[in-house]
């Protein structure tokens, strides 16, 4: 199955590279220079996934991801030059899916983003069940979230998060262990990128977020008696 990508990258050669690798894995790719190229292209291409630098004329990485995440869950990933915790843990909280610096590996680039593709569109690691708590629905194959029927716009990262949990019901899980699940054991960010996506998840899950139990100084649990 061939996949699109929108680069969106102000340096050309690093653009470049990136576009030889992914097209050689058949992928459609699209580029961009700079942020006003790429919320044009945004607004017309449809894509399954961005590669997204930062440091971009114009218009800034972190404003576009914020911008996306306003109205879509297209996967995001980051890619800058930006190796410092508190940089990894803003492009969390502004959506990104995930976070790679430069220098890079094109072909773990590459990887990793059919990767994410793949788990977006519900072809890993899902099967075709639909499970419940309390009022919420989770459609594990079309992998999107409904409460009292009406849908709830989770990004990519805080579905496996709540679906993680379901799955796990009546377990306490770690911020490790989520972590190493929902982000991967290759992740080294901070554990306060569990606690975000939790606090996003429980304002998207409303009066059903009573489900979701913290235990203090370990992690996470979702206890329901009326779990199916």
């Amino acid at each position: 199955m061939s996949y699109s990508v929108l680069l969106i990258e102000d340096d050309a050669n690093i653009r470049n590279i990136m576009c030889l690798y992914f097209e050689k894995e058949q992928w459609q790719v699209h580029e961009a220079e700079d942020g006003e190229t790429a919320l044009d292209m945004i607004r017309t291409c449809c894509v399954d996934l961005i590669i997204l630098d930062i440091m971009l004329p114009k218009r800034d990485g972190w404003s576009i991801c914020r911008w996306i995440r306003g109205f879509s869950c297209v996967p995001i990933i980051i890619v800058t030059a930006y190796c410092n915790d508190d940089a990894q843990l803003m492009g969390y909280e502004f959506g990104a899916d995930d976070y790679i610096t430069k220098p890079f590996s094109p072909k773990i680039l590459v990887a990793r983003s059919t990767m994410l593709v793949k788990r977006a569109e519900g072809t890993v690691g899902l099967d075709q069940q639909i499970i419940s708590f309390g009022h919420v629905t989770i459609h594990k194959q079309r992998k999107y979230v409904e409460v009292n029927r009406s849908e709830v716009g989770l990004a990519p990262k805080e579905y496996e998060l709540l679906e993680y949990l379901v799955r796990n019901k009546g377990i306490i899980l770690s911020r490790e262990a989520i972590l190493d699940h929902v982000w991967g054991f290759d992740f080294y960010g901070d554990h306060r990128v569990v606690d975000t996506h939790i606090r996003k998840i429980r304002a998207k899950l409303g009066v059903e977020a009573r489900h979701i139990h913290t235990v203090k100084g370990v992690g996470y649990m979702l206890e329901v008696k009326n779990m199916e």
